[in-house]
């Protein structure tokens, strides 16, 4: 028996399988029912398998036989890591591009000074950063992958766990001196406090009165005065150039206090259960180019 184009034969399965339906499966194929319906046959011949049940009555109804369900998942996976090997073959002749969507303060903080490492890995990919503050739709604006900061529910994308921030008081060096110095935290109230209320709405995110509680500071500190910023990135800037205290971020300051830009005046740290995660579409989950930047990332983070 002469065997049929079995990568034709195989991928007509595959979409039949998923359909329960020829035609379906050739509109999706941009052939023929008839087409489809001699690719099934000539494959069941090859395999000496029967793949579906055909209703004896003449409906079109199909339905899977107990080897076509097992096969199935590997042979999705086949076909998943084909896509991958052609989108890598590509790449070593051109350069891919795609878009990521990030936060501005953990691009500005956390991404960018890392992102020369994901491209001495993956040369033949080129990152394009979009950092609006608006919650971009991931097909409208052709949005590949994305990392946000949230509780990890958000509707129609999949999203990977990828590091979670502790919240602590930062100031410029300089006010660890003088008259004022930042000794404990009831000395905050001789100093500007910095308030980030970029996630204001959210409920949990860490504030002043919360850290202070956490701390277990009893004597009064009046946490609604000070400079207000809806960029957390600004509001720590502000704090390296003096001008106040702000609560720190795990994420956005380890590289400041590292520097010696940021002290961190106090021990207490206050967790949150926000946290960052890289998300995409479902059907992008076998993309090349996110399949690698997330492994880096999740590297990157620590978290495989």
């Amino acid at each position: 028996m002469r065997a049929p184009n079995n990568l034709n034969a195989l991928r007509a399965f595959e979409a039949v399988a998923r359909h329960l339906s020829y035609t379906a499966a050739a509109a999706e194929l941009n052939v023929t029912p008839a087409a489809v319906g001699q690719l099934i046959r000539g494959l069941e011949s090859y395999l000496d398998v029967e793949l579906f049940h055909r209703s004896a009555s003449g409906s079109s109804r199909l339905a899977l036989t107990d080897a076509a369900r097992a096969a199935l998942p590997d042979l999705q996976s086949g076909f998943d890591l084909l896509s991958n090997a052609v989108e890598r073959l590509k790449a070593s002749k051109s350069r891919i591009v795609f878009t990521v969507t990030v936060p501005a303060a953990f691009a500005d903080k956390w991404l960018l000074p890392r992102v020369e490492r994901f491209q001495r890995r993956h040369p033949y990919y080129d990152l394009r950063i979009d950092t609006s503050q608006r919650l971009v739709d991931f097909t409208a604006d052709r949005i590949d992958v994305g990392i946000r900061y949230g509780a990890g529910v958000w509707p129609d994308i999949v999203p990977t766990f990828l590091l979670r921030d502790e919240f602590f008081p930062v100031c410029s060096p300089a006010l660890l001196q003088g008259e004022h110095a930042l000794k404990t935290p009831a000395d905050l109230r001789h100093h500007r406090l910095i308030h980030d209320v970029s996630m204001s709405d959210s409920g949990v995110f860490p504030t002043w009165r919360s850290w202070l509680l956490h701390a277990g500071c009893r004597e009064p500190v009046d946490t609604d005065r000070g400079l207000q910023l809806n960029d957390s990135a600004l509001a720590i800037q502000t704090a390296i150039s003096g001008n106040g205290v702000a609560l720190g971020r795990t994420t956005l300051v380890e590289r400041d206090l590292a520097e010696g830009r940021l002290v961190k005046p106090f021990e207490p740290m206050q967790g949150c259960e926000l946290a960052y995660y890289l998300v995409h579409r479902k059907e992008k989950s076998q993309s090349a180019p996110v399949l690698a930047f997330k492994e880096w990332l999740l590297e990157e983070t620590g978290t495989r």
